[in-house]
């Protein structure tokens, strides 16, 4: 294991011949990118190629990886996509806050081109979603809510009330008995959180 030194997001580490891409980084044109700023690792394995990763300050490691569950807030929703913050990776929750998006066409495995944003989530609610590719230095992770286990599990009506999920697509205010459009996740009960 050598020494870590410094990197920034969007460097160029090496090229893919040299070692293998681990987390924190990406391949692209045949070379390596750093995907955050950290430090650059490198741990060999006997006689393969060694692996190169980039790790933020021992504390924060935990970065959101491609197949990973993340709960997230909704910041933002617009006609294309919903803008989120990524809390959780799993059940641990993140020390720093990762951005991500969640495009029209992520949301839904079926009849994707009728899917409608603002009747899928709304800023605040809270969403189960999974990493399907990391951010570079400029954009967001790219999130999606395809599975049935994925979606919304927290929103709270116009009253302030939390809501119930009475189907797939609609979530009702105990207080008001309004309906609301909303993806909503057959969560799993691994995933919920306290």
């Amino acid at each position: 294991r050598q020494p870590l030194s410094p990197c920034v997001a969007g460097e160029r580490l090496c090229s893919t011949e040299e070692a293998t891409a681990g987390s924190g980084t990406y391949t692209r044109h045949g070379f390596i990118f750093s995907s955050l700023a950290g430090c650059l690792e490198r741990k060999s394995e006997d006689n393969e190629l060694p692996v190169v990763s980039v790790v933020r300050d021992s504390e924060s490691q935990l970065l959101p990886n491609v197949g990973a569950v993340v709960t997230c807030k909704v910041c933002s929703i617009n006609s294309r996509f919903a803008k989120v913050h990524i809390l959780y990776v799993g059940s641990t929750p993140l020390k720093s806050t990762f951005r991500g998006t969640i495009r029209r066409e992520d949301i839904r495995a079926t009849e994707k081109d009728k899917v409608e944003v603002y009747k899928s989530f709304r800023p605040s609610d809270i969403v189960l979603a999974k990493v399907i590719s990391l951010g570079d230095a400029q954009s967001n992770y790219l999130l999606s809510t395809a599975e049935n286990e994925l979606g919304v599990v927290v929103a709270r009506s116009e009253a302030g009330v939390q809501m119930v999920p009475i189907s797939w697509c609609e979530m009702q205010c105990p207080r008001t008995h309004t309906k609301e459009f909303r993806k909503v996740a057959r969560v799993q009960p691994q995933f919920l959180q306290t």
